[in-house]
């Protein structure tokens, strides 16, 4: 089948086997898949990953262990714990050390004709989905995180990043009752994607201006700018025993200010996956928009551009069709 392929050094087409399913495993024909700020990360280095990136998909499944599944339009959680460690049996299976990671740890991921994961991972996409919506599946439920680690109801909360994440995090803080959102970037065009829902925004530089009076800082700040200084941002935003749920993964080391976190008593949530079925209900509601997040579309054929897009500046989602 043809994949897009990373050796460590480049990413590129390249011919490889099919994937076979093992014992209680699907196999999917992919049909849309997304790539996303980790998988930009991938090819800088990150996590060490060889083989073919991609966890944010759509696709049709054509060989299951149960054949009511043959046919049916699924996207898939991304991790495949060993389900018998310490870790699983608390129900921690994210966590599991044993896991493989689709197309981020030791399995292979979505920019390929065909992809495997256990049936236990997969949900069906409601008719009314389209391949494109349902490739958002996964970060929006990593969005729906934010709110199962955090409380923020009656909170005030910063969205630092104005890329996919941080207006996906703002539109479901939104679409879930969050009240007070500032979402801060650096980007006046991206920022007025927000802006056009009702969010209030600010380029980042005001946003930390504002910050540096103490009563003008925020209960609460996602932090999803995808840099190295993202970190530092927030902690000056964020109000003594205020909370940081941290989403970027970066390749490069990030700098802390461990004094300031024990003087101001600031918890730190590291947020990564999250619940799907509220964000499958979310974009089939219409509740959380995302297709005015999508900045190019190439074919599978076009792989290599469609990556260099994804890394230019300014560039949103870029999904890559199968």
């Amino acid at each position: 089948m043809r994949a897009l392929y990373f050796d460590g050094a480049r990413i590129g087409l390249k011919e490889v086997d099919a994937p076979r399913p093992g014992p209680g495993e699907a196999l999917v024909r992919v049909r849309a898949a997304g790539i996303c700020g980790t998988d930009l990360e991938i090819v800088k280095g990150y996590m060490g990953f060889v083989g073919v990136p991609g966890h944010e998909f759509a696709g049709v499944i054509v060989e299951a262990p149960d054949r009511s599944w043959i046919g049916r339009r699924v996207t898939g959680e991304i991790n495949l714990a060993c389900g018998h460690c310490r870790f699983c049996g608390q129900g921690l299976p994210r966590h599991c050390p044993n896991r493989a990671v689709l197309g981020i740890v030791n399995k292979d991921g979505a920019f390929a004709q065909y992809l495997t994961l256990p049936v236990a991972n997969l949900h069906a996409v409601p008719d009314d989905l389209d391949d494109e919506t349902a490739v958002f599946v996964e970060p929006v439920a990593a969005c729906y995180e934010i709110l199962e680690q955090a409380g923020l109801a009656g909170k005030r909360v910063a969205v630092l990043g104005d890329g996919k994440q941080g207006i996906l995090a703002a539109r479901v803080l939104a679409a879930e009752g969050v009240k007070e959102i500032a979402l801060a970037g650096r980007h006046p065009e991206k920022l007025a994607r927000a802006k056009a829902d009702g969010i209030t925004t600010f380029m980042i530089s005001d946003l930390l201006a504002a910050a540096a009076d103490p009563f003008s800082k925020f209960d609460a700040v996602v932090e999803a700018t995808g840099r190295t200084d993202g970190f530092a941002a927030a902690l000056a935003c964020v109000r003594p025993r205020g909370v940081i749920i941290q989403k970027s993964t970066v390749a490069g080391p990030v700098p802390v200010d461990l004094s300031r976190v024990v003087v101001d008593e600031v918890t730190v949530i590291g947020s990564r996956c999250g619940p799907f079925p509220p964000a499958i209900r979310a974009l089939a509601a219409g509740k959380v928009k995302v297709k005015d997040l999508i900045s190019g579309r190439y074919p599978l054929a076009r792989g290599e551009q469609a990556f260099a897009a994804a890394s230019e500046p300014g560039a949103m989602k870029v999904v890559v069709s199968m």
